[in-house]
């Protein structure tokens, strides 16, 4: 039987790339994976729940629900429009920005978030 040591040691199990590296191109996935949500015109929802994203691209436009639960992102861009639910249940989020309208309902369990904006739209 093998040992997991030798396996480490002969360097047969050993990744070719670095937990960083392998973050860097999931990400670089990820905003290929926007950008081709925005070319396809924004139709039905978008899916980015737990994943390393950081930030989403200014006046986005999402035709159904828009999922960041447990994500990286700390921050969403002014005029985002939601016309479905928005998720955003364990993230780092503040506060949500200007102009932020959703058509469904709005999680904000598991956040810092103890205000919101005078401008909030949620239908």
């Amino acid at each position: 039987m093998i040992k997991l040591i030798d396996l480490l040691e002969n360097k047969i199990l050993v990744p070719r790339r670095s937990p960083e590296e392998r973050e860097k191109n999931h990400l670089i996935a990820l905003q290929k994976k926007i950008q081709q949500y925005i070319k396809d015109g924004g139709k039905g929802s978008l899916d980015l729940g737990n994943t390393p994203i950081t930030s989403l691209p200014n006046n986005l436009t999402v035709g159904g629900g828009l999922d960041l639960e447990n994500t990286k992102i700390t921050s969403l861009p002014n005029n985002l429009k939601v016309e479905g639910y928005l998720d955003l249940s364990g993230t780092k989020i503040t506060s949500l920005p200007d102009n932020l309208t959703v058509g469904g309902f709005l999680d904000l369990t598991k956040t810092p978030i103890t205000s919101l904006p005078n401008n909030l739209t949620v239908e």
